[in-house]
């Protein structure tokens, strides 16, 4: 894979701040960020955040380099590469500097499912590694199992008309708390049942016909 300069990332940078004034200022955090599961082994993906607004995250607004100019300056990019790089690529930005950005995201994901798949899962969920679905599908398509296993989770917070079920939470968290809500607010069922000890696996078993699925301190949850 072709690697970018240290000089690229930071000339990355300035250009993603540049095309990011079009939609209009950073919004703020409005709460703590969730956290992968207690026990795992592996960094936190939140510990090294990418950037607000990098092409991990969505393609830039303004103008991109049309394919045809998407080369390196040194080196070639694989079919696969461009393919991830095309319409990606702010207009006067290395190429190479943008294709890093997703080889970052390959590589956080690899390196935290090794240590502790639900934390790569759920980093994948909450979207601490931003841009993974494409970098996953297009760079490394050796994680598509993490990838596989993210698309049928969700984080946690409020859930409409979820898919009845059980599921399991990507944490050991002792805080986590759940509620399913009928269509009339009333609570159809809620848990856990028993505070839940550190260590303990978490299940939440959403009934048919749920309105709202509401979580809190469960970072993310896939089928049991």
């Amino acid at each position: 894979m072709y690697r970018r300069s240290a000089a690229a990332a930071v000339l990355l940078t300035a250009a993603l701040t540049l095309t990011a004034c079009s939609s209009g200022g950073d919004k703020a955090d409005s709460g703590a960020k969730p956290k992968p599961p207690a026990s795992s082994a592996a960094p936190d993906p939140a510990d090294t955040p990418q950037p607000a607004g990098s092409p991990a995250e969505a393609k830039p607004t303004g103008p991109v380099l049309p394919d045809a100019k998407l080369t390196p300056k040194t080196g070639s990019f694989t079919a696969q590469e461009k393919k991830y790089l095309s319409g990606r690529v702010p207009e006067k930005m290395d190429p190479a500097a943008v294709l890093q950005t997703g080889q970052d995201a390959c590589q956080r994901v690899e390196r935290t499912a090794k240590r502790d798949k639900d934390a790569a899962t759920g980093a994948v969920i909450t979207g601490e590694i931003a841009g993974a679905k494409d970098a996953i599908n297009l760079l490394c398509p050796e994680q598509k199992p993490i990838l596989a296993a993210a698309e049928k989770g969700f984080a946690e917070g409020p859930r409409t008309s979820p898919a009845a079920g059980t599921y399991r939470a990507l944490t050991q968290a002792t805080n986590c708390t759940w509620e399913a809500k009928g269509k009339d607010g009333s609570v159809l069922t809620s848990g856990p049942e028993t505070p839940p000890k550190a260590g303990d696996r978490i299940t939440a078993t959403i009934p048919a016909g749920t309105a709202e699925f509401n979580s809190s301190g469960c970072y993310a949850w896939i089928p049991a």
